[in-house]
């Protein structure tokens, strides 16, 4: 009885929390960054919870500033442009650092400032302190951060050459327009990558329950097999394919089962961190926020590891 509502509970949370997800990332813009900067905070703030367990004592609400602030040198763009346009509208004029700028000085500011604030805590070791309070800023806030890299690599000014690449509607309409089938193209691609994790979840789960004899990091995590794990990978690489046909014209197919490798095999390895934490704790999840699916991190833990390759891969091959 217990286990059915426990699946019931998990439906019905995926039910209504699974198009609220799907139409912030369509939308993209402020509305999406929010939504990332907020799961990147209970998320971090639940990585804190489990470095609390083995005697750590993070800077939290340092780790949450910084983590805000990594995902706001993401939007950098954005928050440049409205400046500029507000400045040279009332008759002046800025310089504003750049986006790598931007997120140097963020880092080196807020490395600095967890060291001070160490100076004044004497609340056990330094060296775990300190150390997890980097760790969740990087792995977690980080990480996380750079999904909104990827939504804003739409915004930029690879988009026109992109669909002078792939033209839907013809080369004969203005810039402005294909800016906007272009962004859109940025939230299919976010909806995509999140339907290949899902996807990858699902395959994993009942490919090994069905056929997993062979434990895949017993240490780690006794349920997962290597048959769960290959039906995963396949599911991954299935339904980027499915994407790429479907709704994400820009890619080459060769470039979308490039992405449902990288899902499929470092997707399945981000779970396995996670899991590496929350053993360590003795955790079974990372919090109870989400009733039937735990925390915020247990949720969004594949999807926070794979980002930063994916963004790379995008931003350096896919829209160089």
């Amino acid at each position: 009885m217990k286990s059915f509502s426990n699946l019931l509970s998990r439906v019905l949370v995926a039910v209504v929390a699974i198009p609220v997800i799907i139409f912030l990332a369509y939308a993209g813009g402020l509305l999406f960054y929010l939504f990332i900067t907020g799961v990147a905070i209970l998320a971090v703030y639940e990585f804190y919870g489990l470095a609390q367990q083995k005697g750590s004592n993070p800077q939290k609400w340092m780790g949450i500033l910084g983590t805000i602030l990594l995902c706001t040198s993401f939007f950098h763009e954005r928050i440049q442009q409205a400046v500029v346009s507000y400045a040279v509208a009332h008759g002046g004029n800025i310089s504003l650092l750049t986006k790598f700028q931007f997120l140097v000085t963020l880092l080196l500011l807020f490395l600095v400032s967890t060291l001070v604030v160490e100076l004044f805590r004497n609340k056990g070791s330094v060296f775990a302190n300190l150390g997890s309070t980097w760790l969740g800023v990087v792995y977690v806030g980080f990480f996380s951060a750079t999904l909104i890299g990827i939504r804003e690599l739409f915004n930029t000014e690879f988009t026109v050459w992109l669909y002078r690449l792939h033209p839907v509607g013809g080369l004969d309409i203005p810039d402005s327009a294909i800016r906007e089938i272009t962004y859109r193209w940025g939230g299919l691609t976010i909806i995509s990558i999140m339907a290949t994790i899902w996807m990858c979840d699902t395959a994993a789960y009942f490919g090994g329950l069905s056929m997993g004899k062979h434990k895949l990091f017993p240490r780690v995590s006794p349920k997962k097999t290597w048959e769960g794990a290959v039906w995963g990978f396949a599911g991954a690489v299935a339904t980027m394919l499915a994407a790429q046909w479907l709704v994400l014209p820009y890619l080459e197919v060769h470039q979308a089962l490039i992405i449902g490798i990288i899902v499929g095999v470092l997707g399945q390895i981000g779970d396995l961190v996670e899991s590496l934490f929350k053993r360590d704790a003795g955790m079974k999840d990372s919090s109870a926020l989400i009733p039937g699916h735990g925390g915020v991190f247990d949720r969004f833990d594949s999807l926070i590891f794979v980002a930063p390759i994916l963004y790379l891969y995008i931003d350096f091959v896919v829209l160089s």
